[in-house]
């Protein structure tokens, strides 16, 4: 027999007996009513495979069950009926249920109060359920609802002494009447204690504490161990994070209690990817996590590929904060050869950074940089030397971050050197990021962005190349290839731009779990005046996979304008 004719008949038995399955228990409700009806068919379950005198021995029991459902929903007056019906021919034989549900019982007076210390507490419980108002029909799961709420809130917030001094719901079937009392007396609210941490050397406990996101004595919240939990995950210090926090009896105080291990000190990795931007790369670092005390960390990075190597090391400081707060020293090397120029650039650099989290959710980010750059632009060579300090602000929303749904970012960064104050040129150079992700109707998506960049100088001459701009890219204008855009000079080769705008909107479309269609159109181009720029086009489609590490990105581009060729683009890395 042919394999797929096998697979049709197996899918077809399937479907029959899925079909006799509901044919066995019909229910019929007059007035119409989808939701009492699947309460009830919910309730007696299903009968398959029954002849018609085993669903004649289930008649009776059934019929209870009905009513059990219809009552569970405010309905004490209906009339039931069951009725054995005969199969014909190969028909199997099925009960039915006729129902009248009559009119339902309604709330009379409903009475759900708080009393004690949560009473003060907005958030304990939210009386907003509109099956709970005066005059809705009774439904008893929303009563036991409403319960378990309380009870859940009394948890979460500490009230672990709190009871309720009433909890009833009286039912007068006759006067098709209910009344709900729900009196519950919270108690005080239970306080955190002093989180204790084992010992894990080198770090003092001073520093440990700092990484407790509450203080000692602060009124219970579970969120509050939830956060500390992802606190200490989040550290990069720790494995085997468990919290044990539970009320002491006759005391109004949760000991916090913290079992950890430390991570390994120091660790090597090692990398390798590819882009049609830069080709194949490798990367290398060397982290020793925590070092005395306060957990400081240092390591070396490098990076290896054909257009660009760098070699860097950095020193961290945790401050007041350690995991948002943070001052960081740092140096480095790196060598680029502009791609499709003669233009090169060989740069020093030391920086120091303070980066700290405010309380509107920003980043910000002070720093002082200094860099020496040995540059070659077409037939011209010079050296630069800056100092530059700093301010950068950054703000980033997401839903997952390995592969969002919603989400945003927000970046803005500004330079400034004051020439003749260990400075060659006066300059300010500034940057803008933004980038935005909408899901909708399930599988699709739209991702869009937006990319400006300037430099404010008397001299632009004496701009270093690692400060000019170019477009055209995985990452900016697809359909062009990388850096490709940007002003030249008069032998026509690329010497970067003073001015960056680059913009992009792509709608995807997942068709499987981890895969997902995309179609876009990019625009943008580096250049040197402010008048209206001429913006370079490109649009194309690609393919999406979503992978452990982050989303896989392959697109064919097409270039609009220039020689208006095809360019495969590949990358990886976040969407936002």
């Amino acid at each position: 027999m042919n394999f797929f004719l096998k697979v049709a008949l197996i899918l077809l038995a399937g479907a029959l007996s899925l079909a006799q399955a509901q044919e066995s228990l019909e229910i019929k409700i007059e007035p119409a009513d989808a939701t009492l009806k699947a309460n009830v068919e919910g309730t007696i379950g299903p009968l398959a495979g029954r002849d018609a005198t085993a669903l004649a021995q289930l008649a009776p029991s059934s019929a209870k069950q009905a009513r059990a459902a219809l009552e569970a929903l405010g309905y004490y007056e209906a009339q039931v009926k069951t009725q054995v019906l005969l199969g014909k021919g190969k028909q199997p034989a099925r009960l039915l249920i006729e129902i009248r549900p009559g009119e339902p019982v309604r709330l009379r007076k409903v009475a759900i109060e708080i009393s004690g210390e949560a009473s003060q507490l907005a958030d304990f419980y939210r009386l907003d359920d509109p099956l709970l108002q005066v005059g809705a029909v009774l439904n008893h799961g929303a009563y036991e609802s409403a319960k378990q709420a309380i009870e859940r809130g009394a948890q979460r917030y500490g009230f672990f002494r709190g009871a309720f001094v009433r909890q009833q719901l009286i039912i007068d079937p006759k006067a098709r009447a209910a009344d709900i009392a729900l009196i519950y007396d919270s108690g005080p609210r239970y306080r955190l204690g002093r989180v204790i941490f084992p010992p894990l050397k080198p770090m003092s406990d001073d520093f440990l504490q700092r990484l407790v996101p509450f203080a000692p004595d602060t009124p219970y919240d579970a969120q509050k161990i939830a956060d500390l939990y992802q606190a200490l995950q989040n550290s990069d210090y720790f494995t085997n994070v468990q919290i044990d926090a539970q009320p002491v009896a006759g005391t109004e105080q949760v000991p916090v209690k913290v079992k950890a291990s430390l991570r390994k000190a120091r660790n090597f990795s090692i990398g390798a990817g590819f882009s049609t931007d830069v080709g194949v790369r490798a990367r290398f670092g060397w982290t020793h996590h925590y070092s005395g005390s306060n957990a400081h960390r240092y390591g070396l990075k490098s990076e290896l590929a054909q257009p660009k190597q760098n070699l860097s090391f950095w020193y961290e400081i945790p401050l007041a904060a350690p995991l948002s707060d943070k001052l960081r020293f740092a140096g480095g090397y790196q060598n680029e050869e502009i791609a499709g120029s003669d233009s090169s650039s060989r740069l020093y650099k030391l920086s120091s950074r303070l980066g700290q989290k405010l309380e509107s959710g920003w980043q910000r980010t002070l720093s002082l940089t200094w860099q020496h750059e040995a540059y070659r632009r077409g037939d011209k060579t010079g050296i630069s030397n800056l100092l530059m300090p700093g301010i950068s602000f950054n703000l980033q929303k997401m839903d997952n971050s390995v592969d969002p749904s919603n989400g945003y970012r927000l970046q803005f960064d500004m330079a400034a050197a004051k020439k003749d104050f260990l400075s060659d040129a006066n300059l300010l150079h500034a940057n803008l990021l933004m980038k935005g992700l909408y899901s909708f109707w399930d599988r699709h998506r739209l991702l869009a962005r937006l990319q400006m960049g300037g430099t404010a100088t008397n001299d632009y001459t004496s701009i270093p190349s690692s400060l000019r701009y170019y477009a055209g890219g995985d990452q900016s204008v697809r359909g062009y290839d990388y850096q490709s855009l940007a002003p030249k000079n008069d032998k026509g080769k690329r010497v970067g731009g003073r001015y960056l705008m680059t913009n992009s909107l792509e709608y995807q479309y997942r068709f499987a779990e981890k895969w997902r269609v995309a179609a876009f159109v990019d625009q943008g181009n580096a250049f040197d005046h402010l008048e209206i720029p001429s913006l370079k086009t490109g649009v194309g489609l690609g393919l999406r996979w979503i992978s452990p590490l982050g989303p896989l990105r392959l697109d064919l581009a097409h270039a609009m304008d220039g020689d208006k060729g095809f360019r495969l683009h590949f990358s990886m890395g976040p969407e936002l």
